[in-house]
């Protein structure tokens, strides 16, 4: 079966499960969480660099093909075939040149929130599994929540590598590429949001039950020590809570949403600022 194939990226707790949840309702998507595509390909992509003393055998259309084939082996022994397939990882805002390369047709979901919410909602899974050492951190950051989050914010880290990857995309030449959807409108209109998301990457609309979507990773999650990592509740819909961080942390995490300032991009937003402005 031929594929087509678009991406899923952006920040963590931001929505991404939640997505794919919604979108794998329909019987022509497949849509799960980050898939170990991404990590093959970086692996091949660099053993086709200059450290490999073999790669001056390697011509483009050569590297093309190695590369397209981690997709198509990985996705041609699913259970049920499906004929567009999201796959999800963080660092696909990285591969937007080669990814135009091997797929030009393929667009990227940036599944984005703010920052701050981000980091309670890591804190909140944290201290939800109080007995439990969780792999995010390792002791040293695990102290407190100050150095959780300085752990987090660093450039080669869950929040500061996707905030990182997720910028350098949002201002790069491929930006037309992009959609972001913001976690808060996502959960507040389910249906207009993904309408949206159909009529961006040229999908027919899909009638979803955002009253029964449902996703557990238990064997990943119960891996990290961190269990509910990758849950869905079954009914879509804002929760409104009060936040667990100090103040002062919740402010300075709140002011990396670049998405919403007044820069040139050509990225497509879904956000709270650019749906205000309509």
């Amino acid at each position: 079966m031929d594929h087509t194939f678009h991406f899923i990226s952006g920040l963590p707790r931001s929505g991404s499960t939640l997505l794919s949840a919604i979108l794998k309702q329909n019987p022509r998507i497949h849509a799960s969480m980050s898939s170990p595509i991404g990590h093959i390909f970086r692996a091949i992509f660099n053993a086709m660099g200059a450290d490999n003393e073999f790669s001056i055998f390697l011509n483009e259309t050569q590297k093309k093909a190695l590369l397209e084939s981690v997709f198509t082996a990985y996705y041609s022994s699913m259970d049920e075939p499906r004929e567009v397939i999201f796959d999800t990882n963080r660092l696909w805002t990285t591969r937007l040149a080669t990814l135009q390369q091997l797929f030009p047709n393929s667009k990227v979901i940036c599944c984005v929130r703010n920052p701050a919410w981000i980091l309670d909602s890591v804190e909140t899974l944290i201290r939800k599994n109080a007995l439990d050492n969780s792999k995010l951190f390792s002791q040293a950051d695990a102290a407190t929540v100050y150095s959780r989050a300085d752990a987090l914010q660093r450039r080669d880290r869950m929040i500061g590598f996707a905030w990182s990857a997720l910028k350098e995309a949002y201002f790069g030449e491929h930006a037309d590429k992009l959609l972001l959807v913001e976690y808060d409108i996502l959960v507040n209109r389910p249906k207009e949001t993904i309408d949206l998301i159909y009529q961006f990457v040229g999908e027919k609309p899909f009638e979803h039950d955002f009253d029964n979507v449902e996703y557990e990773a238990e064997d990943f999650d119960a891996f990290m020590h961190t269990k509910g990592l990758h849950s869905v509740r079954r009914k879509v819909e804002f929760k409104p809570r009060d936040t667990v961080l100090p103040p002062d942390l919740f402010q300075q995490y709140a002011a990396l949403q670049f998405w919403n300032e007044k820069h040139p991009t050509k990225a497509n937003r879904i956000t709270v600022q650019a749906s205000e402005k309509k």
